[in-house]
C-alpha cells in the first residue's frame, strides 16, 4: 500500500466520520403542516429546501396536513414535535383538555389575521353580512371559518343561519351549484378554488372576518412541551431558519412554488403562486402583523380572542391565554424583519 494510498483512504474514512457526526449533533424535528402541500406551504418548504434549517443543525422532516384541529392532536401525542396550526384550533384543545399532560405551544405567529371569511356568488344577493341572515351556509365541520362563525355572527348581529356539512373537496362545488348560499374557509383556499370550478373571482363576494369586527389571529408555529422542555435552543433554531426562509419567500414568491413543486409534482404553478401571494396579502403581511411585529402577538388581542373561543367554541374550561403562546424564542427584532414593505 502506497503512501499516497494510505494518506488518501485515511481522509476519506476521517471525512466519513465528521459527516457522521455532523448528522449526530443535528436534532430531529417531525413538523407537521396545517394542510396539503399548497402555496402557503413554502414558507416552511423552502427553508427546509435551501438548507436553513440544516445550517442549524435541525433535522426537520414536513410532512402535510388535514386541518389544524389534527395536526394540535398529533403534536400532542407526540407523533410531532412542532406544527403549523390555526390558533383556536390550539386554544379550545387546551380548554377541552385541562389536563392532558403534553398540550402544546404556540411559538412564533405567522398569520396575523385569520384568512377566514364568508364567500357567496354575487347572484344570491348576499353583498354584506346583514344579508346573511336567514340563509343556509356549508363547510366541513371542522372548517375554521365555520367553528368561528358565532364571533362573525355576534359581531354583525347575523341570526337564523342553517348549516349543511361536506367534506372539503365539495364545499366549492356546492356553491357554485347553488346547493348552499355560502360558505365560510380560508379565502386564499375558497375563492381560488372556486375558480377552478369555473367560477370568476368578480363574481364573488367575500366578507373577510377581519374586515368585519372579528380580530382573531390565524395560524401559528406550534410545540410540544417536551421539545420545549428538553431542547428550547431546537426551538429557537428552528423560529430563526424559519424566518430567514419566510423573507425569501415573501421577496420572491414565484421562486418560492418551485419547492412546493417539489413535494408535490401535480401542482398548478401558477395558481399556488397566486394562492401563496394571496396568503401573504390577507394573513401574513397585514397592517395588524407591521404594528405589533411579525411573529410576535398583542396581549390585550390575544386575552379578548380567548374569551371569544371560550364562547363561541362552549369549551369545557375558559382558555387561559397564557398557557398557549410562548414568545420567548422568537429570533431577535432585525431577525424577525421580514415582511415586504407596503
Amino acid at each position: 500500500m502506497s503512501r499516497r494510498f494510505f494518506i488518501q483512504t485515511a481522509a476519506a474514512m476521517a471525512a466519513v466520520s465528521l459527516m457522521g457526526l455532523a448528522q449526530a449533533q443535528s436534532t430531529p424535528i417531525k413538523f407537521q403542516l396545517d394542510w396539503r402541500f399548497e402555496g402557503p406551504a413554502a414558507l416552511f418548504l423552502t427553508p427546509a429546501a435551501k438548507g436553513y434549517f440544516k445550517e442549524a443543525k435541525l433535522d426537520v422532516s414536513i410532512d402535510a396536513g388535514n386541518g389544524s384541529g389534527g395536526t394540535v392532536t398529533r403534536v400532542a401525542s407526540g407523533a410531532y414535535d412542532m406544527g403549523f396550526a390555526d390558533l383556536a384550533a390550539l386554544m379550545e384543545f387546551h380548554a377541552n383538555n385541562p389536563d392532558a399532560p403534553n398540550k402544546p405551544v404556540a411559538v412564533m405567529m405567522v398569520y396575523n389575521d385569520t384568512p377566514a371569511s364568508v364567500m357567496a356568488l354575487k347572484k344570491s344577493g348576499v353583498k354584506s353580512p346583514a344579508d346573511l341572515s336567514g340563509k343556509k351556509l356549508g363547510a366541513p365541520v371542522f372548517d375554521a371559518g365555520r367553528r368561528a362563525f358565532p364571533i362573525f355572527a355576534k359581531a354583525n348581529a347575523v341570526t337564523n343561519v342553517t348549516w349543511t356539512s361536506m367534506d372539503p373537496p365539495l364545499r366549492e362545488t356546492m356553491l357554485a351549484r347553488g346547493d348552499v348560499d355560502a360558505i365560510t374557509g380560508f379565502t386564499f383556499t375558497s375563492l381560488l378554488n372556486l375558480e377552478v370550478r369555473g367560477v370568476k373571482a368578480a363574481d364573488v363576494v367575500v366578507l373577510p372576518y377581519p374586515s368585519y369586527g372579528v380580530k382573531l389571529y390565524g395560524n401559528a408555529i406550534i410545540a410540544s412541551p417536551k421539545l420545549i422542555k428538553d431542547n428550547p435552543g431546537a426551538v429557537k433554531a428552528f423560529l430563526a431558519a424559519f424566518a430567514k426562509g419566510a423573507k425569501d419567500v415573501m421577496s420572491n414568491p414565484a421562486a418560492a412554488i418551485a419547492d412546493v413543486k417539489a413535494r408535490d409534482g401535480i401542482v398548478n404553478v401558477p395558481l399556488e403562486t397566486r394562492r401563496l401571494q394571496l396568503a401573504i396579502d390577507t394573513a401574513v403581511n397585514t397592517p395588524n402583523a407591521r404594528t405589533e411585529g411579525f411573529g410576535q402577538i398583542n396581549g390585550p388581542r390575544l386575552s379578548l380572542m380567548a374569551s371569544q373561543v371560550s364562547d363561541a367554541f362552549s369549551t369545557k374550561s375558559r382558555v387561559n391565554p397564557d398557557a398557549v403562546w410562548n414568545g420567548s424564542f422568537l429570533p431577535a427584532k432585525a431577525a424577525l424583519d421580514v415582511l415586504p414593505k407596503k
